[in-house]
């Protein structure tokens, strides 16, 4: 038997499984990172890729109000995301709400297909922003063609979604920790180049109008997200954890956000006109080797956020199956993975990332904000607040 310093955890791959002693220190530091950081690194990972990774998408919706104004509208989504957050996980969690479709038919009974439809439209757009910002990113700094930075991340993403869950938390717990030290250096690199500029942009431009109006709009697209979350809330037991790993979870997602913004502030308002902002300031900083780690870290954020979302699919679909007392068959994962891939790039190589954020996210918002956050904020809390 082990003694009373240590425990055996098991712990499962799809590979193979086996124990591992562990020391109850070790359990503790691990429980305490899948119940209040988890959440907010899978949100993270989740978000990013959408065009915040290579900054488009933070033109698009905070330049407009000038630096001030659009890190005011940054702070805005950021508390929004904490509190719709922190309620959808205790939510989740006194509901047992492990999908999207058991945690929907929560706040939208039968009018949960709604969101279903709403949800698979947001996929293929979000996609279809992933798959040309991987496309152009490897055009564009290196001249490969776009289709092999496709296929590279469909076999990624095929492979993570094969092996589950398990995989999947840590290799996007693991790619988030990297995004950030990798987005700390960079910004830390900026300041030291051009740090006179972004103070001067800082200090010179007045608050713009419609700060308030981007951030909410932004929040709001970003948390149809949710679904892509909730398998990780499994590991919550308390109310107090709940709502504490939602209020981290803003935070941990918007921080390299403000990161990113700040550095381009330097090269305000020139930098609105560059489909990949992030390449346009990396080749302004010319130090090759970061380049090409960067590159990689936010390669890797493309597959984060396709993985994530295909395989709140694929646990919805297993949900459907298990309501048959059926198992779903562990190949049909790649294969949803890759007909979802196929259909969202062939949108990309038609429309482009630019016309694509600019269009599609502002059409799907306020459903969003009426499917996800009215219900949420009204029928959720009252089953929270009758909950013990």
């Amino acid at each position: 038997m082990a003694d009373d310093n240590q425990i055996l955890l098991l712990h499962q791959s799809n590979i193979n499984a086996m124990f591992f002693p562990i020391t109850m220190r070790d359990y503790l530091m691990v429980s305490f990172f899948q119940r209040y950081l988890l959440p907010g690194l899978i949100y993270q990972s989740v978000i990013i890729a959408g065009g915040y990774a290579t900054g488009r998408e933070i033109v698009e919706f905070f330049f407009g109000a000038g630096p001030r104004g659009g890190l005011l509208g940054i702070l805005v989504a950021m508390t929004i995301w904490s509190v719709t957050l922190a309620a959808c996980f205790e939510l989740a969690r006194i509901t047992k709400s492990y999908d999207y479709k058991t945690y929907f038919s929560q706040t939208l009974g039968r009018g949960s297909i709604l969101f279903e439809i709403a949800y698979m439209l947001q996929i293929i757009l979000v996609i279809s922003i992933v798959g040309a910002a991987a496309g152009e990113l490897l055009s564009v700094n290196y001249g490969i063609e776009a289709i092999w930075g496709t296929i590279t991340m469909m076999i990624s993403v095929g492979v993570l979604v094969f092996f589950g869950s398990s995989l999947i938390e840590k290799f996007l717990s693991i790619w988030s920790l990297l995004l950030y030290i990798a987005y700390a250096a960079f910004v830390v690199m900026c300041i030291s180049v051009f740090g006179d500029k972004i103070a001067t942009n800082f200090t010179t431009h007045p608050v713009g109008e419609g700060w308030f109006t981007g951030g909410l709009t932004y929040s709001g697209y970003n948390l149809a997200t949710i679904p892509a979350v909730l398998f990780c809330i499994r590991h919550i037991k308390t109310r107090k954890e709940a709502i504490s790993a939602g209020l981290l979870a803003g935070p941990i997602a918007m921080i390299p956000a403000i990161f990113f913004f700040v550095a381009m502030m330097g090269y305000y308002p020139n930098i609105m006109e560059q489909s990949l902002p992030v390449n346009y300031l990396l080749n302004i900083l010319d130090v090759p080797i970061f380049k090409v780690i960067f590159e990689i870290i936010l390669f890797g954020t493309f597959i984060e956020t396709c993985t994530a979302m295909i395989h709140s699919i694929n646990e919805r679909i297993a949900v459907a199956y298990d309501d048959r007392d059926h198992h779903m068959p562990r190949y049909m994962r790649p294969v949803i993975a890759f007909v979802i891939l196929f259909t969202a790039i062939a949108l990309a190589t038609k429309f482009g990332i630019v016309n694509l954020i600019s269009q599609g996210y502002g059409t799907l918002t306020w459903i969003f904000i009426i499917l996800i956050i009215v219900p949420l904020f009204t029928i959720g809390i009252w089953k929270i607040m009758k909950s013990k």
